[in-house]
């Protein structure tokens, strides 16, 4: 008769162990940035990737894939299967405005499943001092006295900073000619140099040459003054509310992506944005917190429809 011994006991659990199927690593999300490592948005993905991965316990992984003004990322998230493996971190540019501006796209507002809205920032309406303009009644006076068209800088053909000389030429009444440039740091020496008459720049790349008294900027493109520059106004109290602009970054997911998944993803990446240190990181970086779920991320595109599309719209703007 076989005895069951201690030797035996551990061999038998031993083999049981075994034949017990290991269970499976959690499949990493893919976080696709459509821009160059290196840059702010790189370095918010990262802290996002790092927060989420945190919360939702499954690893994101920062993938950068630029090209094309964000088309080439956008558009492989949104040909991914819908299985929550992949995510976009879009925005202004990636999403609203080439669907808006391009009707061969491979992709639309359709192609998405809205996961979270972020964070956004504003435009600066801005001049080089040399201008002597310190107001924007004044750069209205200043365009008559010229009897010519300003010219502003901007990053391309349907870039924000394009179209949004469209809609301050409207609203005040003088002639823009927009000057495309690869790069900002190109159009800022350009516009510290008097080349340019006019920039739509955002803050932070411009605060320190304000304080050096380089440039003057006129007015952020907001409802509410910026703690960082406590003299500048903002375009609703100058009377300007149709001249408010930002452009901002959200999450997208394929479209179809189960919904159990979506609201796991919006809930850590809200809790992650709302944190003290991506705060901080934010405001280092001339950004603004603006997180909420799916609906509010909805209402940001609708709001680009109306607000961009109008102006692409009415210019009969087309871009391949």
């Amino acid at each position: 008769m076989f005895k069951p011994t201690r030797r035996s006991f551990l061999a038998a659990g031993t083999l049981m162990m075994l034949a017990r199927p290991l269970r499976a690593a959690p499949k990493p999300v893919t976080l696709i940035v459509p821009y160059a490592s290196g840059g702010p948005n790189d370095n918010f993905a990262r802290l996002l990737a790092e927060g989420m991965s945190a919360q939702v316990g499954r690893p994101f992984i920062v993938e950068n894939k630029p090209g094309a003004n964000g088309i080439i990322g956008a558009t492989q998230v949104a040909r991914a299967p819908a299985d929550g493996a992949m995510l976009l971190m879009g925005g202004s540019g990636p999403v609203s405005l080439n669907i808006l501006l391009r009707p061969n796209l491979q992709y639309g507002f359709d192609s998405f499943a809205s996961v979270a809205m972020m964070f956004d920032g504003p435009l600066t309406i801005t001049v080089p001092s040399s201008m002597g303009v310190n107001s924007i009644a004044d750069l209205v006076a200043y365009a008559k006295k010229e009897n010519r068209a300003l010219t502003y800088g901007t990053l391309g053909p349907g870039s924000v900073t394009d179209l949004y000389g469209l809609i301050l030429s409207k609203t005040l009444g003088i002639p823009l000619t927009p000057v495309p440039y690869k790069s900002t740091p190109t159009s800022l020496i350009d516009l510290i140099t008097g080349r340019n008459d006019l920039s739509y720049m955002t803050p932070i790349a411009l605060a320190d040459h304000q304080k050096a008294g380089e440039i003057k900027i006129l007015a952020l493109t907001t409802d509410r003054r910026d703690p960082a520059l406590p003299d500048v106004p903002c375009v609703t109290e100058l009377g300007y509310p149709q001249l408010k602009a930002s452009y901002w970054t959200a999450l997208h997911a394929p479209k179809g992506t189960p919904a159990d998944l979506v609201r796991q993803y919006a809930e850590a990446a809200i809790k992650t944005v709302q944190s003290e240190r991506f705060r901080q990181v934010l405001a280092a970086n001339g950004q603004t917190e603006k997180a909420g779920g799916p609906q509010a991320l909805d209402a940001q595109l609708e709001a680009d429809r109306q607000y961009w599309g109008k102006v692409i719209k009415e210019n009969r703007i087309v871009l391949d």
